[in-house]
């Protein structure tokens, strides 16, 4: 069961959580557990590890601005809707004070892991534990952000049909050195039916301006301030190396680690059963130490 809560984010922009419930289970009196998705993706993209997760807690995830069915900024310059880090960090606390999920876990991937530690950092009162799924701390260049313009420069739009997206992301892409079905599946999920075929929910051009400021900027002094349990999971294929995986775990001060083989940076896409082998027993461990 899903339902759709509209949040008032930063700016007064609006945005769609949605919440996963399991009617049959019963509140085990864990944390509520709220869901970021990464760069381009959505709320849905959670729905299997929302189901788990549902058995004894209450699970939201929330569509990030620009992303999914929240508000989409509109374009050009001087946006009254930002679409920089400290919008997204502002987003995600008010949804846990609107929806009263607080203390939280906050579970995130990529882009929503970043949201999800600088958060965890300015307002420790608000969050329980953390899952950091495949993100980096250090900076990126600026060879990345040119790398990226390049390859949306490069996407066959619009897709005739759903699948086709779903082929190209997962085989076609020049990006993809070997079939990888976790991704071809996460970008179909975020290609919608327009009058001349399937074009992605956001905008390009404003997904390189949400990722700006990890292009450019580290983050390994916000990551030091997370006091509460941590767990980095990082696929071992995927964009988050072993070597400052492990440093991440170093620099937090309750950090624990996970890998999960045979998995790129869609991890809980490739590997779901093994994402849930990682992520259930650091959640076990916080109920039992508590």
């Amino acid at each position: 069961m899903v339902q759709r809560f509209d949040v008032t984010g930063a700016d007064g922009v609006r945005l769609a959580a949605w919440e996963f419930r399991d009617p049959a289970a019963e509140s085990s009196g864990e944390p509520a557990a709220l869901l970021l998705h990464g760069l381009m993706g959505r709320a849905f993209h959670w729905a299997g590890t929302a189901r788990w997760l549902a058995e004894g807690r209450r699970v939201v995830a929330l569509d990030q601005r620009g992303h999914g069915q929240s508000e989409r900024p509109p374009p050009g310059p001087g946006s009254s809707t930002p679409l920089g880090r400290e919008a997204f960090v502002a987003d995600a606390e008010a949804a846990i004070e609107q929806l009263g999920l607080a203390p939280v876990t906050l579970i995130g991937h990529s882009m929503g892991a970043l949201t999800a530690w600088q958060l965890a950092a300015r307002r420790p009162d608000l969050v329980a534990a953390l899952v950091i799924c495949d993100m980096r701390a250090s900076a990126l260049g600026e060879a990345s952000q040119q790398e990226w313009e390049d390859w949306f420069h490069g996407w066959p739009l619009p897709f005739p049909t759903q699948d086709a997206a779903r082929r190209w992301f997962g085989e076609d892409d020049p990006r993809v050195e070997r079939p990888d079905p976790g991704r071809g599946r996460f970008f179909a999920e975020v290609m919608h039916e327009a009058d001349d075929g399937w074009r992605p929910l956001f905008s390009r051009r404003q997904m390189l301006t949400a990722r700006e400021t990890w292009v450019h900027d580290a983050h390994w002094e916000e990551l030091a301030q997370v006091r509460c349990p941590t767990l980095v999971v990082r696929g071992l294929d995927g964009e988050l190396g072993r070597a400052e995986a492990q440093e991440m775990v170093r620099v937090l001060p309750a950090g624990q680690y996970a890998e999960i083989p045979d998995a790129g940076h869609y991890l809980h896409y490739d590997q779901p059963a093994a994402w849930r082998a990682a992520v259930e027993p650091f959640l076990e461990g916080i109920k039992a130490s508590a």
